[in-house]
Formats: C-alpha cells, sequence, structure tokens
C-alpha cells in the first residue's frame, strides 16, 4: 500500500502563493504600492514571500507523505515476514506430527507386536513435541523470578547431568577466575538452568563418543559469557542461519531423538534477560555456541 500526500493538503499549500497574489493586486489596484529601501515593490515583495512559503509547507506535505509511505512498507515487510514464519513453523509441524500420527494409526491396525511398539514410540516423541511447544509458549510470557544465580554451577551441574546420558565423551569447564571470578547475573535460576542444560545436551547428543565438550565462562563490561563448544558433527553452512527457528533440525542430525525446539527455547531464554545467544559451526568439525547474559 502506498501513502500520497492528499490532493487537499497540496491545496492547503498553495494557499500562502494565493494569498500573496491576492495582496500583490491589492496593493496595485489600489496605488500604495511603495517601495521599500531595498528598491522592492510590496508587491513583489509580498509575491515573493508567498512563494517561498508556498515552496516551505508543500515541501513539508511531500516528506510528511514520505514519512508514511516508509513506516507504512516496514510495517507491510514485518507482516509479510511474521505470515511467511509462520507458513513455514506450519509446515515443520504439520510433517513433524504427520510421521507419529501415521505411525501410530499403522501400529494400531495392524495389532503386530513390532508395529505396536512403534506406535508407542512415536506417541512418545508426539507427546514430547507437544510439551516442548507448550514449554516455549510458556517461556514467552511467564513472569521472570529475578535472583542471584551463578552460571558456573549451572554449567556444572548441566555437564554432570549431560555426562550420564552421554558418558562416552570429554568434558571441561573452565571459568576464569583471575583477576576476579565470574560474577554472578540476576535472573531466572530455573530458566538459566534450562538454557545451558539444552547448549550441553546438544553438543553431547550431537557428536561421536571420544569427541570433546568444553564449557567456558568469561564476564567482560557487565556481560556474563557462556560459551559451549564441541568437536562434534557441525552443521552444514547453508543450514547455520535456520537453527534458531521452531521445530528446525539440521539435515545430519534427524536420525538422532529431538524436537528441534532447543535452541529456540535457549533463545527466548536469553533475551527474555536481557541477553541473547550465537552459534558458529562448521560441519565434520564442530559447533560453537555463545550465550551471553548480563550481570544486572
Amino acid at each position: 500500500m502506498t501513502h500520497r500526500p492528499s490532493r487537499a493538503r497540496l491545496w492547503w499549500a498553495l494557499l500562502p502563493l494565493g494569498i500573496g497574489v491576492l495582496a500583490a493586486l491589492v496593493l496595485i489596484a489600489t496605488r500604495t504600492n511603495a517601495v521599500l529601501v531595498l528598491s522592492l515593490p510590496f508587491a513583489t515583495l509580498a509575491l515573493a514571500l508567498s512563494v517561498v512559503a508556498s515552496i516551505v509547507w508543500a515541501a513539508a506535505v511531500m516528506a510528511r507523505g514520505a514519512r508514511k509511505a516508509i513506516v507504512a512498507r516496514a510495517v507491510s515487510e514485518a507482516e509479510a515476514a511474521s505470515r511467511a514464519e509462520r507458513a513455514r513453523f506450519l509446515r515443520r509441524l504439520d510433517h513433524e506430527v504427520k510421521n507419529p500420527v501415521t505411525a501410530i494409526r499403522t501400529g494400531l491396525a495392524t495389532g503386530d507386536a513390532a508395529a505396536l511398539t512403534v506406535a508407542r514410540v512415536q506417541s512418545e516423541r508426539l507427546s514430547s513435541l507437544v510439551a516442548d511447544l507448550a514449554k516455549l509458549a510458556e517461556l514467552e510470557t511467564r513472569p521472570l523470578e529475578r535472583e542471584s544465580v551463578d552460571l558456573e554451577a549451572l554449567a556444572r551441574d548441566a555437564v554432570e547431568a549431560v555426562a550420564g546420558r552421554h558418558p562416552q565423551r570429554s568434558y571441561r569447564v573452565e571459568f576464569a577466575r583471575v583477576p576476579w571470578p565470574v560474577p554472578a547475573v540476576s535472573g531466572d535460576p530455573d530458566l538459566l538452568a534450562v538454557a545451558v542444560y539444552n547448549l550441553v545436551g546438544n553438543a553431547a547428543k550431537y557428536s561421536d563418543p571420544g569427541a570433546t565438550v568444553e564449557v567456558r565462562g568469561t564476564e567482560h563490561d557487565g556481560i556474563v559469557t557462556v560459551e559451549v563448544a564441541d568437536t562434534g558433527w557441525g552443521i552444514p553452512a547453508e543450514e547455520v542461519d535456520g537453527v534458531w527457528d521452531d521445530l528446525a533440525r539440521g539435515s545430519n542430525a534427524r536420525a538422532v531423538e529431538g524436537t528441534g525446539l532447543g535452541l529456540a527455547v535457549v533463545r527466548v531464554i536469553a533475551r527474555r534477560h536481557g541477553g541473547d545467544v550465537s552459534l558458529r559451526s562448521q560441519q565434520g568439525q564442530g559447533t560453537r555456541v555463545v550465550l551471553t547474559v548480563p550481570v544486572r
């Protein structure tokens, strides 16, 4: 939709010119067209001033119309991007739901033991997907509980929990201590624990036995950075930009159990705390994810 200055406003912009022309005609007709020291007749001066005023007014009207057009275009583009993202999400959701539902229907229809086992597994996957979607929606709206949170303690707890599920990896946790230790941050301890656990869990899950997972912590200018790096599978270069989308799964990770919501959850938690999260990855070498959270 394009916004243009209305004709009525442009006519109003010509009002000073009309007044100037009328004043000039009156001065000339009544023979009161005296000359200023500048050697300019009053009529000429009035006409010149009215022309300048009209130009200024018309320029202001045009600028206002241009600003409205820019704002309208930005709103339109944002709405189009939102609709496109919603459509992509619904397509991914349709794909993620359709396969489990098909497997469940097949298992129930055949009654075969193996098919029923597949149906049970797929029903659990579907239940996990619904739960994660509900969790993501809740994260975006639930009030944050603010208290002092030690991210190093959360990182060590996360590594301990993940190592129990993926023991054949090498884990290291290193938080700076010189010249001072990494300070605690103000945030929701439960949500920050989920974020750190998801990052460490992904690093272990998308790597082979023998891989290394490192969690490093630093602080600079009031921002605490938690970096989770691994020597795992990495992400194809053309897929890196899409890893933050809801339900996104890397093409080399689809055989691994998951809903594709882990990184989306981390991003929501980070941004709700005034921080952010970024990722760099090279396929076949590994991935590095950086979570930042302000101290206050």
